[in-house]
């Protein structure tokens, strides 16, 4: 039996098939042979992504498995993450490339076939969650914003205000479409493309913050590199962060455990304390401790 047959045992087919979720996640190195796959349901699209290259016939073979599961799946799609361009090829069904998705009771729009990501990150679900329960009468700040999934959380949960920062014009205007999908006002929304490590003067002046969400990419030529630019941002937090403010800071490089943050908050920003970890999805199984990192600081 090859190893993408036996893969079949651990998909975690959804118990609601409306909801966007990621049904293997191989990234996690729990499944041996299997570190270099993962499969989103994105209806009505299923994405198989892969890291390494797998012969044609086994991917064949897990698209009618998967069919077999999921009769509501329009299309079939396989994204080659190993090339540089990442392409994307329709095993199944129709090629579609925009479309919305939901999770729990937002919608964002997905975008296949145009960047190596989809618009959304799945492994942020509960930590969007979060967002929405904690934002009540909140004035909040997203750095790093990408396309505002926190933003649309904070706004569900009767924020006050949101100011979303990223220095990508392209993905803050999908951000504006995120809250027009879910019919949020943008009186209440802010979306400034700015290169936040030369913008803590800004923030001062507009804050200050009763919430912030920090998610930064690991690495982006030219604009962030996490090991360098985390620190600096925490320096900062006693400038534009509120008597009282809540943090959530994430972290996504490999080679980094929450730790991290932790000393980094200790000795940097010593008013905040550290109150918990926001654990991925349980399909997000790590035996190497290299996942995303959420964790949550109160002043």
């Amino acid at each position: 039996m090859s190893h993408l047959a036996r893969l079949s045992k651990h998909i975690q087919f959804p118990d609601n098939p409306l909801q966007a979720q990621r049904l293997f996640h191989g990234r996690g190195h729990a499944y041996q042979h299997l570190h270099h796959i993962t499969i989103d349901w994105l209806p009505p699209v299923l994405l198989i992504i892969l890291y390494a290259p797998e012969p044609h016939t086994e991917l064949e073979n897990l698209a009618d498995h998967l069919l077999a599961h999921l009769p509501d799946c329009k299309s079939i799609q396989l994204q080659h993450r190993y090339i540089l361009s990442a392409p994307i090829d329709t095993l199944r069904g129709e090629s579609l490339q925009n479309f919305p998705i939901q999770e729990d009771n937002l919608r964002f729009h997905i975008r296949l076939q145009q960047t190596r990501n989809t618009g959304l990150f799945l492994d942020m679900r509960n930590g969007r969650r979060w967002v929405q329960q904690h934002s009540k009468d909140k004035k909040v700040l997203n750095l790093f914003a990408y396309t505002c999934g926190f933003s649309v959380a904070a706004i569900a949960g009767q924020a006050q205000s949101v100011l979303n920062i990223d220095m990508s014009r392209t993905a803050l205007s999908i951000g504006r479409e995120n809250h027009r999908l879910n019919q949020q006002a943008l009186e209440k929304v802010r979306f400034e493309k700015l290169n936040i490590f030369k913008s803590f003067s800004r923030l001062k002046k507009r804050g200050p913050f009763d919430v912030l969400i920090c998610d930064p990419p690991t690495f982006q030529k030219g604009s962030v590199d996490i090991f360098r630019d985390y620190p600096k941002i925490i320096r900062h937090l006693d400038d534009f962060m509120a008597e009282n403010s809540t943090l959530l800071l994430c972290l996504n490089a490999p080679e980094l455990n929450h730790n991290y943050l932790i000393d980094h908050m200790a000795s940097q920003a010593p008013r905040f304390t550290y109150v918990e970890e926001i654990k991925p999805p349980d399909v997000f199984l790590e035996t190497q401790n290299k996942g995303l990192k959420s964790l949550i600081f109160k002043r």
